[in-house]
């Protein structure tokens, strides 16, 4: 499903929502699509249940998914979850330094709005335009 970078300093709980939300916000894991479990994941990561229990709890209290007793724990329809507002807070000081890099190259306002606008009107292609380069 996805790997951990033990040398990271990033919580291994975080690592694992980040690629869990990316999967999830990416269409990969579709609403109602079941997770692994608890036990399997963390056989799979080789890494403590407790650690992906405390991830897969985070999620939920963000409501990317939510667990049926008995029967796992499954991705949330997208209108329940939660404003998550360290990524938005994170998100927000990215494009402030992104667009006062443009400032410094030379760019006016307008075209600083004009790249904004393509970045936002073409959505996921835009993103995935750039990983490419």
């Amino acid at each position: 499903m996805f790997t951990l970078d033990l040398r990271s300093r990033k919580a291994i709980y975080e690592q694992i929502m980040d690629n869990l939300r990316d999967l999830i916000l990416a269409g990969v894991l579709p609403p109602e699509a079941k997770l692994p479990s608890v036990r399997e994941l963390a056989e799979s990561l080789t890494i403590n249940p407790n650690t992906v229990q405390k991830a897969y709890r985070e999620l939920e209290n963000l409501g990317y998914v939510y667990s049926a007793s008995g029967l796992g724990t499954f991705v949330s329809e997208p209108e329940h979850r939660a404003a998550d507002t360290r990524l938005r807070a994170d998100a927000e000081r990215a494009l402030r330094r992104a667009a006062l890099e443009l400032r410094r190259a030379g760019a006016h306002r307008g075209e600083i709005m004009a790249i904004l606008g393509e970045v936002l009107s073409g959505g996921e292609e835009s993103e995935r335009g750039e990983k490419d380069d």
